[in-house]
């Protein structure tokens, strides 16, 4: 019987011991030895800290949202947002086996999808198209241009590679979104060939942009038919056309005319977006200078050649009445 006594003190010696030691481990079964002094990780301090302590601090440093900026605009995003986690228990069993004074690297991973996502919003939420410069009409004769603009794109890459710093850092300094800029297509100066004709005058002038090219004495519509008013362009080009009677009173009865000698266009055929109506050569070289067409306008036959080599599809065509 004493012998039985015995076994069972000492068992409950045993028990008694390991009931203490749990009680003052910490949770998870964790070393209590505190981190070397001054260890840091990912820039976080947690040297001379204990596990608990050491662990609140990173998971507080690394749940910091980051910060951007844009001009005058400011916001946060949170690292879970872009598909970042941190394994803060493994990082600490990192930073308790390292010397002291030693820099820690966090062990992070996040989603390189989740992260081109988010940029790829930045990108279209910051993004401004450049404006080209347009045809606003005509002032004292001469073509006038809207003034154009740059635009602006964000540097996806640089974005990219300033968010996954600032997950692996732990650096919450704001990130700049950089910016470049998109230059305009489409100025003044290269805008290309706008046809000016003045229906009054019977008067024909190319430019280039700006730039005077050339200007030539065309014929325009009757009083009875006259040459339309406004800003068109030139949506038909045909070299050596075939005339057909348009449905019109003044054209009743007549027939096609083929390509060759006498035909009413000419050699070449410049339609524009009025219906109908279109620059084009003439055989009867006496109409140039007056107001002699059914609406059309008309041109010596060589300089119609020569216009229709300088001019385009989608090429302006501003008619005035003076």
């Amino acid at each position: 019987m004493r012998r039985v006594a015995r076994i069972l003190l000492r068992s409950l010696a045993v028990l008694t011991v390991a009931a203490v030691a749990c009680a003052t481990a910490p949770a998870g079964g964790r070393s209590p030895v505190p981190v070397a002094a001054g260890v840091s990780v990912a820039g976080v301090p947690v040297g001379g800290l204990t596990w608990q302590p050491a662990r609140e601090r990173l998971q507080q440093a690394f749940e910091k949202p980051l910060r951007f900026e844009f001009g005058r605009e400011s916001w946060r995003v949170a690292p879970e947002r872009l598909g970042a986690s941190a394994a803060v228990d493994a990082t600490l069993d990192d930073a308790i086996r390292a010397r002291a004074g030693a820099a820690v690297a966090l062990r992070l991973s996040f989603s390189a999808t989740d992260v081109r996502r988010y940029v790829e919003g930045v990108a279209r939420r910051l993004h401004e198209p450049a404006r080209d410069a347009r045809l606003a009409g005509v002032v004292d004769l001469r073509p006038a241009f809207t003034v154009p603009a740059a635009g602006r794109e964000v540097r996806r890459a640089v974005l990219a590679k300033a968010i996954e710093r600032a997950l692996r850092t732990g650096n919450r300094a704001p990130i700049r979104v950089r910016v470049r800029s998109i230059a305009p297509r489409v100025t003044a100066d290269n805008f290309g060939a706008v046809v000016v004709i003045r229906r009054g005058s019977n008067e024909l002038y190319l430019y280039d942009g700006p730039t005077l090219v050339r200007s030539f004495r065309v014929a325009t519509g009757t009083a009875r038919y006259p040459t339309p008013l406004g800003t068109f362009s030139i949506v038909d080009m045909q070299r050596d056309p075939w005339w057909r009677p348009p449905d019109s009173d003044w054209a009743k009865g007549l027939k096609p005319v083929p390509p060759g000698p006498g035909n009413p266009l000419g050699t070449r055929w410049m339609g524009i977006t009025a219906p109908g109506v279109g620059i084009h050569g003439t055989p009867d070289a006496a109409s140039i200078g007056y107001s002699a067409s059914h609406g059309c306008i008309r041109m010596q036959i060589p300089e119609a050649e020569w216009l229709f080599g300088h001019v385009a599809i989608g090429t302006p065509v501003v008619i005035v009445p003076y």
